[in-house]
């Protein structure tokens, strides 16, 4: 899914959950991370992967009631739990390309 976003929305100074820059050389899976989102009261999820490799499929399980599983090509890169609202899908998680 193809949308457009405002570049400002995100703040990934505030990311979590990213590995430190001397390490993303070695990193061959895609990894997740939590990112500060202004627009809404959240944070969203985020998949980087390696620039050039296959963006990852995206899925979404149901752990445990509110609980849910974020895997990338089957990998599981994050835990969710959920105060309220709605259940996360596939097409709320962020790919992101990235470039070392």
């Amino acid at each position: 899914m193809n949308r457009l976003i405002p570049q400002n929305r995100y703040h990934w100074e505030g990311a979590t959950g990213l590995a430190a820059a001397t390490l993303l050389s070695a990193e061959h899976t895609p990894q997740g991370a939590l990112v500060p989102d202004t627009a809404q009261d959240c944070d969203q999820v985020a998949v980087v992967y390696n620039k050039g490799d296959t963006p990852p499929k995206i899925t979404v399980e149901e752990t445990d009631g509110p609980v849910q599983t974020v895997r990338a090509n089957g990998i599981a890169v994050a835990i969710v739990a959920r105060a309220f609202g709605p259940a996360i899908s596939p097409d709320d998680v962020l790919l992101v390309e990235r470039c070392v």
